[in-house]
């Protein structure tokens, strides 16, 4: 199409489609001409439509790259015009085609009806939304018309929602590939909502102190592992961090201007271990400070039922969502982490634990592997921390030092792989309680108590991988009556406000 022909005299009410038959694409190359030739006549109406649509939404290629350009430009704070972007785009060969810097010029003279901007970026996203329907429909009907063993007809399913999920959620069903340009302005999007965000976190709040500290928040698409032998408290740590962040939870204008979390966020708890009952006498015990045991016996005093009811009403509008599913295969899980995202939201998931996932190879290491690249990949996709507790290996107990390390891990290759973070939980109180000597041996006793008193309602979190930051050892204090896991105060802390 030359460059006169590409000025329709029409308008952009015109729906145009590629080709004449029914595989025709929608796309209104007019409507592309009048939103870019606003923006660039005036920059101010980018942040009325930035929002609506992107770069990957245009149609045409060439509009696509000076939307693109334009819009860099305009985040910095810069001018985005004719002249400023002819710099940028001398070299760029469909717009050579199209005139070169002259076609830019004409865009914006073209620009007759600013006012109705946000109509055109509607317009514009609704066909790009059109055309990936489309082109998905095709290759959902592609795949289901070819018979292959490999590929059962559940599994399409699962594809199939997957893609249409993606397409809900981002308007594309297919990323593929990114500029350059696109990604540092994400990056530095991030670091400027870190660096203006209480606390410099740039993920979302543990709702403890030092481990936040250590890990910057839970990050977005970094799967965590969260590894302990059997009494370690992985599950009291997991809940007692689920609570925290759907506790937290507050809605309201970010720094960009859009609305979204500007504390805690939405939990999805999947517990293939306890029943949701379960789990939330345990949160309950936490939050009332009632013992978890004598909350499952009904043994609790007039006050402390009191602060049971209380805590129970409180939680009531906590939005922790709770999956109790037994022995779950992988692909479910991610169909059901879509499906909570899309309905109510999430910004944290968490797996209890990785070892009771089904995956579908028949081979055990093979299987883990699977569940674990699996689980990364759900991270990605939704754009969310995910948190799965892990078992460890016996060779702990064998050690003398029973500080566990990364080649403890259960089918260790893969899941130290694909992890971004792994941590380890360990409390020595549990292990030096049954050191205890006999009663006959006054020094060892002594000895025994001593270190008791130093260790009692200590626990430690090592980070022994971190992909994007240090390794390291996070003390926190532990109440075993509450399974519960909170701030350690220091020594120098004991008669001020902790600040926690």
């Amino acid at each position: 199409m030359n460059e006169v022909a590409r000025f329709n005299a029409n308008g952009p009410d015109t729906e145009e489609t590629e080709g004449t038959g029914p595989e025709a694409l929608p796309h209104s190359i007019e409507a592309e001409q009048q939103l870019l030739g606003a923006i660039l006549t005036n920059n101010d109406i980018y942040d009325r439509i930035a929002s609506i649509v992107r770069a990957e939404h245009f149609h045409d290629p060439v509009h696509s790259r000076i939307f693109e350009i334009a819009a860099a430009r305009i985040a910095r704070n810069q001018l985005a015009s004719p002249v400023t972007l002819k710099a940028f785009m001398e070299d760029d060969e469909g717009l050579k085609a199209l005139g070169g810097a002259s076609y830019l010029l004409k865009l914006a003279g073209s620009a007759i009806s600013t006012f109705a901007a946000r109509d055109y970026a509607q317009m514009i996203y609704d066909m790009a939304i059109r055309r990936e329907l489309m082109v998905l429909g095709r290759e959902i009907a592609a795949k289901a018309a070819r018979v292959d063993v490999k590929s059962e007809p559940k599994d399409q399913i699962v594809e199939a929602e997957q893609s249409l999920y993606k397409l809900s959620e981002q308007g594309k069903s297919d990323s593929g590939f990114q500029s350059f340009l696109k990604a540092v302005t994400e990056a530095v999007n991030s670091a400027n909502a870190a660096y203006q965000r209480e606390g410099q976190l740039s993920g979302v709040s543990t709702g403890l102190i030092d481990m936040d500290k250590k890990l910057g928040g839970l990050h977005k698409s970094d799967l965590l592992i969260l590894a302990g032998r059997p009494s370690m408290g992985k599950t009291s740590l997991a809940t007692n961090i689920a609570f925290n962040v759907a506790k937290a939870y507050r809605k309201g204008t970010l720094p960009d201007g859009t609305e979204g979390n500007i504390a805690g966020g939405v939990v999805g708890f999947y517990s293939l271990e306890m029943s949701a009952e379960q789990l939330a006498a345990r949160i309950l015990s936490e939050a009332a400070e009632v013992p978890s045991e004598n909350i499952r016996r009904g043994d609790m005093t007039e006050t402390e039922f009191r602060r049971f009811v209380e805590a129970a009403k409180e939680l009531e509008s906590c939005p922790l969502y709770i999956d109790d599913t037994p022995a779950l295969p992988i692909a479910q899980l991610s169909a059901r982490a879509r499906r909570l995202k899309r309905t109510h939201g999430l910004d944290v998931l968490i797996v209890d634990y990785l070892q009771l996932v089904r995956g579908t190879a028949d081979n055990r290491v093979q299987e883990i592997a699977e569940i674990s690249m699996g689980l990364k990949a759900i991270a990605k996709e939704l754009q969310i921390p995910v948190i799965a507790l892990s078992q460890l290996s016996r060779s702990v107990e064998s050690r003398e030092d029973k500080r566990p390390q990364l080649s403890d891990l259960r089918e260790s290759g893969s899941i130290e792989q694909d992890a971004d973070v792994v941590m380890f939980v360990f409390r020595e109180e549990y292990y030096v309680e049954r050191e205890k000597p006999s009663d006959d041996r006054l020094e060892e006793i002594a000895a025994w108590q001593e270190r008791m008193e130093r260790l009692h309602g200590k626990a430690e979190v090592i980070i022994g991988k971190q992909r994007h930051g240090p390794i390291g050892t996070v003390e926190l204090s532990f109440e075993g009556q509450f399974t519960r896991f909170g701030n350690l105060v220091r020594p120098w802390q004991q008669n001020d406000d902790p600040g926690y």
